[in-house]
């Protein structure tokens, strides 16, 4: 509840990204395309390399309707489709679309753009609708996830009083679980959380509020403290949030 109200007092208070849809004039017969709803101009270029074939512009309080995707399923040159949602508000959402078109449609249930970045190394898009969502949902799920933004108002949690202003730390399912004065300092206690002796990689994705000089140090701060982690960083532009974190 704490991490849905503080993302919805962050965008109330920013404003929501403007969103923009774009589709290809024309792409090349698959058995199974993707469909993905992305959160930043870098991320919507990214899922692009990835093989993603239909990207439509979405945030917390930005999520498209079932109309929008429906749209983007029927564009694609593919009978079986995957779709991303990347946040949980619209996973019910993309689930409704499989009733309303012809398609074969399936939802990987990703929650983040972490974890769709991870699913998409598992997508085939020659394989069928069935295959990819079984093998990108594994992907996903081995995957935790974590962002950084700034409080816009005071509030407790159980990782301790929050003040309009700190920057905190967000991990899927376990909530707030850093708080600190500097963006930096919150990154470093959130990836003291998140990556565990188990973890091998760490994928950064930088929003449009990041700087290199904060990039620089939290790089410095894994290569100290996990030096075994690989890192691998991908610019998202996503507004709100300067960094989110995936660690396998």
């Amino acid at each position: 509840e704490e991490v849905a109200d503080e993302h919805a007092a962050r965008e109330a208070a920013l404003g929501a990204p403007v969103q923009s849809r774009t589709s290809s004039p024309s792409l090349p017969p698959v058995t199974c395309a993707v469909v993905a709803v992305a959160s930043g101009d870098g991320l919507a270029e990214l899922f692009g390399q990835l093989g993603v074939q239909g990207v439509i512009s979405g945030g917390q309080t930005s999520n498209p309707s079932t109309a929008e995707l429906l749209a983007a399923v029927e564009h694609m040159n593919a009978r079986q489709v995957i779709i991303l949602p990347n946040n949980k508000n619209i996973i019910p959402v993309a689930q409704q679309v499989d009733a309303l078109t012809t398609k074969e449609v399936r939802v990987v249930a990703t929650c983040s753009m972490p974890e769709a970045l991870a699913a998409l190394v598992s997508y085939d898009p020659e394989a069928s609708a069935e295959s990819n969502a079984r093998s990108m949902t594994v992907a996903a799920e081995s995957v935790a996830t974590g962002e950084i933004t700034q409080a816009v108002r005071d509030t407790h949690t159980d990782a301790g009083q929050v003040t309009s202003g700190d920057w905190i730390g967000i991990v899927r399912g376990d909530g707030i679980v850093a708080i600190a004065g500097t963006l930096v300092t919150a990154a470093s206690q959130l990836l003291d959380h998140l990556i565990d002796d188990e973890r091998e990689l760490l994928t950064i994705v930088t929003g449009t509020d990041s700087t290199a000089t904060h990039t620089d140090h939290i790089v410095a701060w894994v290569s100290q403290h996990r030096p075994s982690v690989a890192i691998e960083i991908h610019s998202g532009g996503q507004p709100l949030y300067p960094y989110l974190f995936g660690v396998e």
